[in-house]
């Protein structure tokens, strides 16, 4: 990136640009900020959605209308491929641009336009700025816009999950799945071993998404031989939250009441409603023994019928969650 020297006004821009992105203010209060020091007339924001491999409009200004097929044909134009090897802005119109600025860009009277790849700090791809003036850019505008865009990338990162899950304590790692299994960042959340070396975690989200449940806890055997209290919340994932997805969270824990392995797997299947002979074949045990280990529950967790057994094993999340 070239090296440039800025002024007090625009450290201040840049300060703001940052703290409405973090803060909620968004795409919009960032571009307020921006266009104190890069005047502009008109923007779009393009997100790159990983789970299709396509781009689309998610947030723009100033334009009457977007053209939904505009981020695709874009991303088709050698421009484009220079862009995103050069990590810096293409103005238009310029050499290969000149279609696509006649078709997008003239008709709504502007003169100028300029297109910045956005990449995040750690340097991964979420997406395309549009900039469009009636004037030209002044010579300053492209390694600022440069500068400023890792900040502006995560206005277009649909990976994040960005509506906090509710109802999740401390002390768990957490991450979230789309329908189409895409896994997200929870924010404030880590993920753990368990959960990203655990390729079933999918496909139990997407379940759980099209239960339509709200919330779901219980306890799993994780691949490292150890169990773990395992939640599942509903949750908006995607820009602005409108994709449906899950959060998958965990803690490494003991077994509660002293229970044993055996046990809570008889135990959830009681709580499934399961018989004693259907616990007995499911499990590959004698009714004999079902009925031993229904004994020693009962008296663990305190309960004198199956009716209150599954009702604490339930609330309580003492069920086991199979992948």
């Amino acid at each position: 990136m070239a090296e440039i020297t800025l002024n007090v006004r625009q450290l201040q821009a840049f300060a703001e640009v940052g703290y409405e992105v973090a803060g909620g203010g968004g795409a919009h209060g960032a571009m307020a900020a921006l266009r104190r020091v890069v005047p502009l007339d008109a923007y779009e924001f393009v997100a790159f959605d990983p789970a299709t491999g396509r781009h689309h409009s998610v947030v723009s200004d100033g334009h009457h209308r977007i053209d939904r097929d505009a981020a695709e044909e874009y991303t088709g134009l050698d421009a484009y491929r220079r862009a995103m090897a050069t990590r810096t802005p293409v103005s238009m119109p310029e050499p290969g641009t000149e279609r696509y600025f006649r078709r997008h860009l003239a008709p709504y009277g502007w003169t100028a336009g300029l297109t910045a790849p956005l990449f995040l700090a750690e340097g991964r791809y979420t997406g395309l700025l549009h900039l469009a003036s009636r004037d030209a850019f002044a010579e300053l505008a492209e390694p600022l816009i440069t500068a400023v865009a890792p900040m502006l990338a995560h206005v277009t990162d649909l990976t994040r999950c960005v509506i906090d899950p509710v109802g999740l304590p401390a002390g768990f790692h957490a991450v979230t799945f789309d329908r189409q299994g895409t896994r997200r960042e929870v924010p404030g959340f880590t993920a753990s071993a368990a959960l990203t070396g655990e390729p079933g975690l999918a496909a139990l989200a997407r379940a759980f998404i099209d239960a339509r449940e709200l919330s779901r806890h219980g306890l799993w055997l994780g691949r490292d031989g150890r169990w773990h209290e395992l939640r599942l919340l509903r949750a908006g994932v995607g820009f602005q939250g409108t994709i449906q997805g899950a959060v998958v969270a965990e803690r490494p824990c003991s077994l509660p009441y002293e229970l044993t392995g055996r046990e809570v797997d008889v135990l959830t299947r009681v709580a499934a409603g399961d018989s004693n002979p259907q616990i007995a074949a499911a499990l590959v045990l004698s009714v004999r023994t079902v009925t031993t280990h229904l004994e020693h529950i009962f008296t663990k967790l305190g309960c004198d019928s199956r009716t209150r057994l599954t009702t604490k094993a339930l609330a309580e999340g003492l069920c086991r969650l199979d992948l």
